[in-house]
């Protein structure tokens, strides 16, 4: 029995990286952007079964029969423990970590129900967040002040906030907008079975109250959240409107959320929205 709390030897690394379409390459900042970005580029971020009622879990073992088996997306947790456990088979130093979206200062404070992963190469810590709503596309310094702009036109930063932790910022058009703050301290699975028990269940959580798909496609990213679509392209401003009708269904197949027949119509029902 493994002794290894996370049970990273029970992954299916290369039925994930064949679903990512990429080799295992050895450890190195160029084979880390490229995992990171075709993660995101191949999986939804999104709440699709905390809405049918029948999320499988943030085990290793659903996660990857979700994603690696079928195609499927999901929110942070699934995300981060995939990488995670993907990253380390392939012999990278890994830390997992959590921390609270939005920014502490501009409203209620916020639960720690966001996962993210560190990776320690050569030296250099390096922050990879795969499961947000908008990721990013590959791993971004932890250094205080660091930024990046890949690719040009949507540029992130990395700073240090006054308790320690660290603060991701999204440049948005009128100036620096907070995406979320990650704390130092360790994380066990039981903690990341806490915030998806709480995020999948709890009444107030917006994960239980409407759709959210997100993706990175190329050249722009897309988020279907309610009865609204939202479309960014770097450097482009923001494009936001309602949803038509049928579009909801239109835009499951486009993001390729991996659906079967009987959950799609099981959550156009649930939804009952303009657009389904």
């Amino acid at each position: 029995m493994s002794s290894d709390p996370w049970q990273i030897d029970r992954l299916d690394l290369d039925g994930y990286l064949r679903r990512l379409g990429i080799a295992a390459r050895q450890p190195s900042r160029a084979a880390l952007d490229e995992l990171h970005e075709a993660h995101v580029h191949t999986f939804t971020f999104d709440n699709i079964d905390v809405l049918l009622g029948d999320h499988p879990g943030v085990g290793l073992d659903a996660i990857q029969d979700k994603f690696i088996g079928r195609g499927r997306g999901g929110y942070c947790f699934e995300h981060s423990t995939l990488v995670a456990a993907a990253l380390e088979r392939l012999g990278y130093r890994v830390r997992r970590h959590l921390g609270r979206v939005g920014d502490p200062e501009a409203g209620a404070q916020q639960g720690r129900t966001h996962m993210v992963v560190e990776v320690v190469l050569d030296g250099e810590r390096l922050l990879c967040d795969p499961g947000f709503g908008m990721s990013l596309l590959r791993p971004i310094s932890m250094i205080d002040g660091a930024e990046d702009d890949y690719p040009p036109g949507w540029r992130h930063r990395l700073r240090r906030t006054d308790d320690g932790a660290w603060a991701l910022d999204r440049a948005r058009e009128d100036g620096w907008q907070v995406t979320h703050t990650t704390d130092e301290l360790e994380v066990k699975p039981v903690d990341v079975r806490m915030g998806h028990h709480y995020t999948s269940t709890y009444p107030g959580s917006h994960f239980t109250t409407g759709l959210m798909v997100a993706k990175h496609l190329p050249g722009r990213h897309v988020t279907v959240t309610g009865d609204s679509l939202t479309v960014r392209r770097p450097g482009a401003p923001t494009e936001h409107r309602p949803l038509g009708d049928g579009e909801v269904e239109e835009w499951l197949e486009t993001l390729a959320t991996g659906l079967t027949p009987d959950e799609r119509v099981r959550l156009l029902a649930t939804l009952g929205a303009p657009g389904s």
